[in-house]
This record gives C-alpha cells, structure tokens and sequence, in this order.
C-alpha cells in the first residue's frame, strides 16, 4: 500500500503539470482563434489518460485505506483531516476526472477549432479549479 501511496502521490505533480498545460493550451488557443491540430487532440487525450490512471491509484487507495474499518462513518465526518481525505478529496477529484472526461467527449463532437477550444477550456479550467482547490498541500510541503 505504501507503493501505491507513493505512486499516486508521484503521480499527482504529472498530473498537475499536464492539466495546467491543456488548459492554458485550450484557453490561449480559443482566445488566439487558432486552428485545431493533432498536437492538441495529443494534449487533450493524454490528460484525459493521465487523469484517469490517478483515477485509478487513488481508487486503490481509498479501498485499502480502511477510513471506515477503525471509525464509524459519524467519526470520519467528524474529523476534519480524516474527512478530508477519506470523504472530500476523493469525491472533489472524482468529479474533476469526470469533467475532463465529458470535456474531452465533447470536444471531439465538434466540426470547429472555436467550439473543440471552447469546450476544453470550460472543462478543463473547471477540473484545474477543484484539483488545485483539493491538493492536501500541507502533504505535499512537509
């Protein structure tokens, strides 16, 4: 478990350099009235797959951490720290992997530069918003 720990955690910096920069890429590109190409399909795909596999680790990690083998569910909503990262964190990034995932099926529908741009900044910006909102920061500094 302290591999995958460590993994996920690892995991996390890629994750975040690769979402900032198909955000910035998507916003600078929509507000630049650019043409949509293969390397920004590549940046698009490639989070959608980064986010996914830390979707993955973190999943593995949320069920074999225990929260709710040593407290009672009343305990955990309780304790800030513990809530936080048994409750918050998962849920808030589950939903951040879940708009880049709708953001990316979206944007493949769309016949436009403008449009696909368009579409992959909302979402994207939207999952930037709740990854950075819910890194336990305090882990990654100490």
């Amino acid at each position: 478990m302290e591999t995958i720990q460590f993994i996920h955690s690892g995991w996390a910096y890629l994750v975040l350099v690769v979402l900032v920069l198909a955000t910035i890429n998507a916003l600078f590109k929509f507000f630049g009235d650019k043409e949509f190409d293969a390397k920004d399909f590549r940046i698009s795909l490639f989070t959608l797959i980064i986010m996914h596999i830390q979707l993955l680790l973190g999943l593995i990690l949320w069920f074999t951490k225990g929260y709710f083998d040593e407290m009672t569910v009343g305990e955990v909503m309780k304790n800030d720290g513990v809530r936080k990262l048994a409750v918050e964190h998962p849920v808030t990034m589950l939903i951040a992997v879940a708009l880049v995932t709708i953001g990316y099926s979206k944007h493949k529908k769309k016949l436009v530069s403008k449009p696909k741009f368009k579409v992959l900044s909302v979402f994207y910006t939207i999952a930037l918003v709740l990854v950075l909102y819910m890194i336990p920061w305090n882990l990654w500094f100490s």
